[in-house]
Formats: structure tokens, sequence, C-alpha cells
């Protein structure tokens, strides 16, 4: 599993027109399930987005988190993070899970971000969303849920 974080000043996700969620100060996450990925898989990389200190402090330093600074999150599923483009032009998504098994498997993120107390908005699954992005710094993380050890 691969979430792309990036830290926003504030963020929407809209669909044919209509906004699904919109955050101030926080996280955007573009979630991405590959085939072999497990709830596990899920829970770790949501406590790693939560916990993870690339939020400035009175110094200036990134030793903040999103839960220390009470952030919002904006999860956007985000099958294409998985794509391998290592051959050729066009990318290949062979190691994307199929939708029903990303689906169970974002839901179960969201919900574990949910548990941490913060806000969480989400777009709409399988479907074409617009997401606007008011990056902050920018400071863009990747995470990789194969990178535990």
């Amino acid at each position: 599993m691969k979430a792309l974080l990036q830290r926003v000043t504030e963020a929407s996700v809209s669909v044919a027109g209509e906004v699904m969620g919109r955050i101030d100060r926080g996280l955007v996450v573009l979630l991405g399930v590959a085939s072999v990925d497990t709830e596990n898989d899920a829970k770790y990389l949501a406590q790693k987005t939560v916990n993870l200190r690339i939020f400035s402090d009175e110094a200036g330093k990134l030793n903040l988190s999103a839960l220390d600074i009470k952030g919002e999150l904006l999860l956007i599923s985000q099958f294409t993070l998985l794509g391998n483009a290592r051959k050729g032009r066009c990318p290949s998504f062979v190691e994307a899970a199929s939708p029903a098994q990303a689906k169970e498997l974002f839901d179960y993120f969201v919900d574990q971000a949910r548990a941490q107390g913060l806000k969480v908005e989400t777009g709409r699954f399988q479907q074409y969303m617009q997401v606007e992005i008011h990056n902050d710094g920018p400071v863009t993380i990747l995470l990789d849920s194969r990178d535990k050890f």
C-alpha cells in the first residue's frame, strides 16, 4: 500500500462539480492499494500518517504530527500510485488491487484514521474526481507499507 502525503493549508475534492469533502490545515492523502495488501498494511500506514512529524513547531522545525496540531485529513483513493512505468511508455497497473479489495482496505484506512479523533473527509470511490490542493511548504512524503523494516 502506498500513501502520498501532501501537507496543505486547505484542500477539497469534487465529483461532477459537487464538493464531496473539504479540509483546512492538515494532510491530503492519496492512497494506492496493491493486490497483496491486507488490513495490517492499512493500519500501519494510517498510524504512520497521523503520527508523522511533518508540521512545524514554534522553532520552525518539522516536529509536530497531524495529531499534535489537530490537523484534518482528506483521503483519496488513487490506484495510479501502483502504476509501474519501468518498461515502455504505458504504465502497467497489474499490481493494483481489484476495486472490491481496494474499497474494503481504503474504507478500513479511513476508519483507522477517524479512530484517532481527527476530522476525515474523502472523495467518492471509483469516480472521476477533481482535487484542489493548497500545498504547504510544499511538503510531500511517499509512504509504502513494504518499507516497514
